[in-house]
């Protein structure tokens, strides 16, 4: 018994003094932690006043605090920032669907803007800028070596102003200038229209006025069309759609599943995830479906995309998304500021995530830029073809009615017209004609 206790106090001195041995080390070296934060606080400080005593030229003292907030904040990813209180409250407008500006969604690439999309019918737009364009200069003034909000002030000013951009484009060989007339952007998230018996919605960004939109658009398309049995199916494109509202992507791709998880995020505490489950109902009633995506389709056009696609619930047509797959937070400052924290990563509902990484479409059509010469060449050659019926004395049919034959006359100027959207929008045209196809086996079933 007394070689028990002896035993056991041996153990028990010993595991005293196994912790000690590994539990010392480790306070000492988070002590040690804290002592060169607060260190480098106190550098911080020593900065600070020697920059408000000895640069050459006197500060702003406030800006020079919030241009430290926001390059700790930058340094951490492209999409964390600090926000003053003018930029939270520009923020807070256009999540609302109206602001001035260019019209154009950008981030931060190798010490350049790059534009990840340019906004439907706005100065920029209509400018000629495209999704991959490197924005090098301003004005004149060289971008590189700025942050993205200072860059970003640099292409504010008033409405009306005139703004001279210097863009790199991908296969061009010299770096050439865009005059922008700035102006008041006025969001329409939503646009609908008909091609044939295909609805096209076409998703411009995710503000407060998105799924009304999308779901007013499509009931007035519908109707149109003379109900829901004379559609042959929906086109959703979110080309060039740089994202924005993650409740908005959520109730989106919930107007057209069923059921299922649309989208979840996770954290760095993992009790901090959250999974977003579709609800019963669909509005279109199972209808075929496509979505359109590019490099410029970012954030919450890919939650969409990807939920549809992991659904088995549409085709996705066209190229590789951007790979944006992270969740930013604000966090209102005092002083009417904010923060623009990345919190989260989403993922997809077969768990993936797109993180720099993008939706693949399930068929890659790209969107092919045709120079003037090949098409006046389509267009001549177009003309040279001939038929049975421009040959002299060619028999005529008789077999046919003239019902019929205003049929056929009607189906060929369907077909001449889908040829010219092949012209105009090739992604979208081969979406449509991918419906036509699925309407037909569907209605030989």
């Amino acid at each position: 018994m007394k070689k028990f206790v002896m035993a056991a106090l041996g153990g028990t001195l010993a595991g005293i003094i196994a912790t000690t041995q590994v539990a010392g080390p480790l306070l000492a070296q988070e002590a040690a932690k804290q002592t060169n934060v607060y260190e480098q606080l106190d550098l911080f400080g020593d900065i600070f006043e020697r920059i408000r005593a000895q640069y050459v030229e006197e500060v702003d003292e406030e800006k020079l605090i919030e241009a430290a907030i926001n390059g700790m904040l930058t340094s951490l990813d492209p999409h964390s920032s600090y926000l003053s209180p003018d930029d939270a409250a520009d923020m807070r407008v256009q999540t609302r669907g109206q602001f001035g500006g260019l019209g154009i969604e950008v981030t931060q690439e190798e010490g350049f803007v790059k534009v990840v999309s340019p906004i439907d019918g706005t100065p920029a737009d209509e400018a000629g800028v495209e999704s991959g364009d490197f924005i090098t200069h301003v004005d004149g003034e060289s971008l590189l070596g700025l942050g993205l909000d200072d860059a970003v002030d640099l292409m504010r000013g008033p409405v009306g102003s005139e703004i001279i951009i210097t863009v790199v484009r991908e296969g061009t060989a010299e770096p050439f200038d865009i005059s922008i007339i700035r102006d008041t952007i006025k969001l329409r998230p939503v646009r609908t229209r008909t091609e044939g018996n295909t609805v096209v919605l076409r998703i411009t960004t995710f503000n407060d006025q998105t799924y009304p939109g999308v779901e007013d658009g499509l009931k007035q398309a519908i109707e149109d069309l003379g109900g829901i049995d004379k559609v042959n199916g929906i086109v959703l494109d979110l080309r060039n759609n740089p994202g924005g509202l993650l409740t908005q992507a959520i109730q989106v791709s919930d107007g057209f599943l069923d059921s299922g998880e649309i989208v979840s995020t996770r954290g760095r505490n993992p009790a901090d995830g959250d999974r977003y489950n579709a609800t019963p109902g669909d509005l279109t009633m199972g209808k075929p479906m496509v979505v359109l995506i590019n490099g410029g389709s970012a954030s919450a056009s890919e939650i969409v995309a990807g939920a549809l696609k992991d659904h088995h619930r549409a085709i996705v047509v066209g190229t590789k998304s951007f790979g944006k797959g992270s969740v930013q937070t604000v966090m209102p400052l005092r002083g009417d500021g904010a923060m623009r924290l990345t919190t989260a990563r989403y993922y997809t509902p077969s768990g993936r995530s797109i993180q720099n990484l993008g939706v693949s479409p399930d068929i890659v059509v790209a969107q092919p830029r045709r120079a003037p010469e090949a098409e006046a060449e389509d267009q001549s050659a177009a003309r040279r073809t001939r038929s049975e019926a421009d040959l002299r004395g060619s028999l005529s049919n008789d077999s046919l009615s003239e019902d019929e034959i205003k049929q056929i006359e009607d189906e060929r100027a369907k077909a001449d017209e889908a040829a010219k959207l092949r012209e105009e929008d090739y992604q979208l045209a081969y979406a449509i004609d991918l419906l036509k196809g699925l309407s037909a086996i569907a209605d030989q079933n």
